[in-house]
């Protein structure tokens, strides 16, 4: 008896609404789809919130669903995880933490937070810096800046004039901290290895921008003057005309805030790995602590996650590949992490009888330009 293939196939982004109001995929033609909506039986799940391992009204997202489809079964997420450990105090005695900032104090060096900030909840939550920046405050740090990333693709476009406002007023509340740079995600958050964007946020980490002002919050109306939203600002040093930029230093220590790996790999790679050579390095840093949320690459022994990967066991690859049974995971470049290490439950590894296809995505500036991508 021939055996026919099972499909699984995610509709990255879909929903349904019966609302029409500014509802694309009520309003598009589809008469495939709905002829198989018609014709077949289907049903609805949850894919935010508690459903999906999220604190209550948390939008859901791709990492998150796919982790909870090849589970099986609801993880708990790693927003969640961190929300508990600042709620129970327990983010504040990680030894690990504390030590660093004790060394880099007693040696005069400075601390760095990186990450995308905002409330979107999706790679990072700004609710993590405040966290952080109280644990610095606790080891008496003088010395710390922030190089925040703007959001504007899981928070409104021209959104960070609220969040940058609120940061600096809360680092003037508790007395340490300064906004020593801003960059938009698509320059420091690229996945994609369009390596000339990270190199621009590389630089201003490392050696300053050659764009600057003295105000962040200037820094946002001039990129509203450029026409860039929030994702798309230049990398921008925060300093007036007779200073320095504020960069990361030899001996200096990094946080990256950002708890989802795949948009923090790149730059990590860039500011540790001493075979870098995806571009030059106009300078290297010799950075002395490297903290990241979670774990971004298994493989990376400088740095060191904070909260450490949660084994999930028997998920559907796993489960299928000790059947004996074949499986084909195929994506483009955008969404090869989500079918290959996320629905793998986080785990690299590539089970026996598991094959996968990279479709390289288009070299496009942003996919409106090209909304097929690379399906024909």
């Amino acid at each position: 008896m021939l055996k026919k293939p099972v499909l699984l196939i995610i509709l990255d982004g879909f929903g349904h609404r019966e609302d029409e109001d500014h509802n694309a995929i009520k309003n598009a033609k589809m008469p495939h789809w709905n002829g198989l909506w018609n014709k077949y039986a289907h049903s609805f799940i949850n894919a935010s919130e508690e459903f999906v391992g999220l604190p209550q009204g948390q939008m859901g997202n791709s990492e998150v669903g796919h982790l909870n489809i090849g589970a099986g079964r609801i993880i708990q997420q790693d927003l969640e995880r961190i929300n508990s450990s600042i709620a129970s105090g327990d983010f504040f005695k990680n030894a690990a933490l504390i030590n660093a900032f004790k060394s880099i104090k007693e040696k005069g060096k400075a601390l760095h937070l990186l990450g995308l900030f905002s409330d979107g909840g999706v790679h990072s939550h700004l609710d993590h810096f405040y966290a952080m920046l109280k644990l610095a405050k606790q080891c008496d740090l003088k010395n710390v800046y922030v190089h925040p990333f703007l959001d504007g693709r899981d928070t409104p476009p021209k959104s960070a004039l609220q969040y940058i406002e609120q940061l600096e007023s809360h680092l003037k509340e508790i007395g340490i901290g300064k906004i020593a740079s801003i960059s938009g995600r698509y320059y420091a958050m690229d996945r994609d290895k369009r390596w000339p964007r990270i190199e621009l946020a590389y630089n201003a980490l490392t050696m300053g921008s050659p764009i600057y002002v003295s105000d962040p919050i200037d820094a946002i109306h001039k990129g509203y003057q450029r026409e860039e939203t929030d994702e798309f600002i230049k990398p921008t040093s925060i300093h007036d005309e007779n200073q320095k930029a504020i960069t990361i230093q030899d001996g200096d220590a990094v946080v990256f805030m950002n708890y989802r790996s795949d948009r923090a790999r790149q730059i990590t790679d860039a500011l540790l790995q001493d075979n870098f050579n995806a571009f030059e390095r106009q300078k290297k840093i010799n950075i002395s602590h490297y903290f990241t949320l979670t774990q971004y690459d298994q493989n990376d022994k400088k740095s060191s996650a904070i909260f450490k990967p949660t084994s999930v066991n028997n998920s559907f690859g796993e489960y299928i590949s000790k059947l004996g049974l074949k499986q084909l995971r195929i994506a483009e470049t955008e969404k090869y992490p989500h079918v290959t290490f996320f629905f793998n439950g986080g785990n690299e590894t590539v089970y026996d009888g598991e094959d996968r296809i990279l479709v390289p995505s288009p070299q496009v500036a942003t996919y409106d330009l090209k909304p097929e991508m690379s399906a024909f």
